[in-house]
């Protein structure tokens, strides 16, 4: 079930496949509702945007680019098969059982009936399956993985079959960008952006560490709009406090669980609210550990213009009605709406 790329990714963060990502959420059934409404495109990525009132059915939408994306995309571990499951063993072989590829594509039928119309990372034959089988129009977002090691032909031609996939946008991985950060190589990040806007796409910089987007300011990568983690961190499988420090995700420091990705949060806000650029928050409910009730507010309040959530059919029903919830709430937050 699982392509290439995801493969790689567990490789990479030596973590099980799991579906304990979302366990604990309520269920419920899927609603069929019309599209919603496309804001006003904005002038840039400086432009304040106020988003449309939702009604009580689907999700907003905001624009990247030329791009109608809605305002909570669905994240692609649950269909590339790439989940996190802290320390839980039995769960992978359950997670492969009830996500088949019959079920993938229910529960992509049933968000895109309720306004979710952009599917977030990976996931991208599934996309192209869902709209040539079902009839359907889900949009993806790839990543571009980057590396030191990589030349500029083998970065080239990555960019170039991302952009094959069906892409809208593209953004540099949240890992690869982390590592970059670390070591201090914001010129390799600054040429896979550069060469990524070649296609007239918008292209984004991913990150788990608040340092990869401080760096491509400081260091001016052209990046038109960032991706970064944000969740709270008052749930009981999080890092012990004393125990935290940046890139720990990437380190297996003592204490980790594959569900912290934000040690950072209070900065990450306040530093978002100096950035005229939209901001795609990730991770927002750690990992499955935060019921989206609270996760989906803290987001959307706090600056976030998009949200990426992975979820199983069971979950889309209240997961869209809690998003249209928190967008409605959020509209005079204090960072502007940026896309």
């Amino acid at each position: 079930m699982s392509e290439s790329k995801p493969l790689r990714r567990r490789e990479f963060l030596s973590t099980s496949v799991a579906a304990a990502g979302a366990l604990g959420l309520v269920a419920g059934a899927a609603g069929v509702a019309k599209a919603a409404e496309t804001p006003a495109t904005p002038a840039g990525p400086a432009a304040q945007v106020k988003p449309p009132a939702p009604d009580s059915k689907t999700v907003p939408c905001g624009t990247l680019g030329k791009a109608r994306i809605s305002r909570m995309m669905l994240g692609g571990n649950l269909i590339s098969g790439c989940t996190h499951s802290r320390d839980l063993q039995y769960v992978g072989k359950l997670f492969h059982a009830y996500m088949t590829p019959e079920k993938i594509l229910q529960t992509m039928k049933m968000a895109e009936a309720r306004g979710i119309n952009t599917v977030f990372e990976t996931g991208a034959d599934y996309v192209q399956r869902f709209n040539r089988e079902c009839g359907g129009h889900m949009q993806f977002i790839p990543h571009i993985e980057v590396s030191a090691k990589q030349t500029e032909t083998e970065l080239l031609d990555h960019i170039r079959k991302q952009v094959d996939s069906g892409a809208v946008a593209l953004y540099v991985w949240g890992l690869s960008a982390d590592a970059l950060a670390k070591a201090g190589a914001f010129d390799r990040l600054a040429r896979a952006v550069d060469l990524a806007k070649a296609y007239d796409l918008p292209v984004g910089v991913g990150g788990h560490s608040l340092q990869v987007a401080v760096g491509c300011e400081k260091n001016k990568v052209p990046a038109d709009f960032y991706v970064k983690t944000l969740h709270k961190d008052n749930y009981p499988s999080a890092t012990p406090k004393e125990l935290r420090k940046d890139f720990m995700w990437m380190d297996g420091s003592p204490g980790y669980y594959d569900n912290m990705w934000c040690v950072d949060a209070p900065e990450t806000i306040d530093f978002m609210k100096t950035l005229a650029k939209p901001w795609i928050a990730y991770k927002v409910l750690a990992a499955g550990a935060i019921h989206p009730r609270d996760g989906f507010p803290h987001a959307f309040d706090n600056g976030a213009d998009f949200i990426a959530v992975g979820m199983f059919d069971f979950q889309v029903e209240e997961d869209c009605d809690l998003a249209c919830a928190a967008v409605a709430r959020a509209q005079n937050r204090p960072r502007p709406w940026r896309a």
